[in-house]
């Protein structure tokens, strides 16, 4: 984490640290007062890393902010922002495009091409910066500089913005699920047509999770929300929709995948072991839920398969 508090300097030098602040944080960018009140110039950044994201919380005055073509040239590396209004208005300028961002609202800027953020009056911002090979830009480049709104499954990419932001101390293979999942849920956003409801969005990167997750017999509706900065409330909701519950569908995953590796006779361990590597650590429960769903035990399962390898002779 850092912090840059450019309040902190004298008055005289506040634009001018402000300048050397944003590129240090972001990329090249060139700052111009929308005024010229007095030498000083209060503003706050705050960075914190995932993985491959940066986070950003960004306080700051009255400006314009350039990303021109000289800018874009010192540029090292390609990323995509994704920027969440929190307060005051943001007008954003990229291909063409020309909108007014206000508060709940994001848009999404390119720093392979230039851009400009105008700003009216003060204003507070979370900014995200990704990079081209974690965020899929396929169906981005209509929506560069536009304006995503709140609602639908915009609102489902501005409540992760939030709520990653109060992710701390997360371990390395579950920054990477934070990142990838709200990585999948920018273009998801931006699909033309029919979107999906924005439970359906969660519902997919949960169930991501999870596939990854089926032999720790921690998963849970409280690990799930832990991952995810979500409330059992939302959790459940996004399940709400389809024919399973959350718990159900863990249940399915891992029966599905234990009949999968019983029926594999490369796969030398025993029944138990193999009910152990799905989660269920007690041999007794995991074969009533395997008889109730496959309708046979795993041992008969195991065997059925074996004895089919059996060369037949005669």
């Amino acid at each position: 984490m850092a912090v840059w508090d450019v309040a902190a300097r004298p008055e005289r030098e506040q634009f001018g640290y402000w300048h050397e602040v944003i590129c240090r944080a972001f990329v090249p960018l060139t700052p111009r007062r929308a005024d010229a009140a007095g030498p000083g110039f209060a503003a706050r950044v705050e960075t914190r890393p995932l993985q491959q994201v940066m986070r950003a919380h960004i306080a700051s005055q009255p400006q314009a902010t350039l990303h021109g073509p000289a800018e874009v040239a010192r540029t090292d590396g390609a990323f995509y922002f994704l920027n969440l209004q929190v307060a005051g208005r943001c007008r954003v300028r990229q291909a063409g495009a020309d909108a007014v961002v206000g508060p709940g609202e994001f848009t999404v800027v390119d720093t392979t091409e230039p851009y400009r953020f105008d700003f009216d009056e003060p204003w507070r911002m979370v900014s995200y910066r990704l990079p081209h090979d974690l965020l899929d830009g396929r169906g981005l480049r209509s929506r560069l500089g536009g304006r995503w709104d709140g609602r639908g499954a915009g609102g489902v990419v501005s409540a992760m913005i939030g709520a990653l932001w109060e992710v701390e101390d997360a371990g390395p293979l579950a920054a990477a699920e934070l990142e990838h999942a709200l990585a999948s849920a920018v273009p998801a956003a931006a699909a033309p047509g029919p979107q999906a409801p924005p439970g359906a969005l969660l519902r997919s990167a949960v169930l991501r999770h999870v596939h990854g997750r089926l032999g720790d017999p921690a998963l849970s509706v409280a690990s799930v929300c832990r991952r995810f900065a979500i409330s059992p409330r939302t959790l459940h909701a996004a399940f709400a929709g389809g024919e399973e519950t959350f718990a159900a569908t863990v249940r399915r995953l891992r029966l599905e995948r234990a009949a999968v590796l019983l029926a594999d006779p490369a796969d030398t361990r025993t029944v138990t072991e193999i009910g152990a590597s799905v989660g269920f650590l007690d041999p007794a429960s995991f074969s009533r839920a395997f008889r109730r769903t496959h309708g046979c035990a795993p041992t008969e399962l195991r065997g059925s398969a074996r004895t089919a390898q059996v060369p037949r002779t005669g």
